[in-house]
């Protein structure tokens, strides 16, 4: 059974820092799409980054800000994000797509495709 668990949720002011840790179990994939998205409230969840392999996504608003990388000998995706601001205030969720074609959906959002495994989330809070 797959597993996502995300951590490193908190809050900062504008301008710091957090790291987020998703520990993923149970996969059996050799490859597969792994992403962060965030849903504030009273919006819709929408994808933040993404990565397969060595091949990343952000959206427009967090590229610069945001890194997506992963850590394969301890099973974890990480989000590093710097320079938050008020607008990143989110509940944040790791995920997983095991297809083959995962990539190259990338780009769709979260309502045109939903990814196959999901982890509960972690609150992220700036303030300004």
């Amino acid at each position: 059974q797959v597993q996502l668990m995300e951590s490193g949720g908190g809050s900062v002011q504008a301008g710091g820092s957090l790291r987020l840790s998703c520990r993923v179990s149970g996969v059996r994939h050799r490859t597969y799409c792994m992403g962060w998205f965030r849903q504030a409230p009273g919006k819709e969840r929408e994808k933040v980054a993404a990565m397969r392999d060595i091949r990343t996504y952000y959206i427009d608003t967090v590229k610069g800000r945001f890194t997506i990388s992963r850590d394969a000998a301890k099973n974890t995706l990480y989000l590093q994000m710097n320079s938050l601001k008020p607008e990143d205030t989110a509940m944040y969720y790791c995920a997983a797509d095991f297809s083959p074609g995962c990539w190259d959906r990338v780009e769709l959002e979260y309502r045109q495709y939903i990814w196959d495994a999901w982890g509960l989330g972690t609150q992220v809070t700036v303030s300004s």
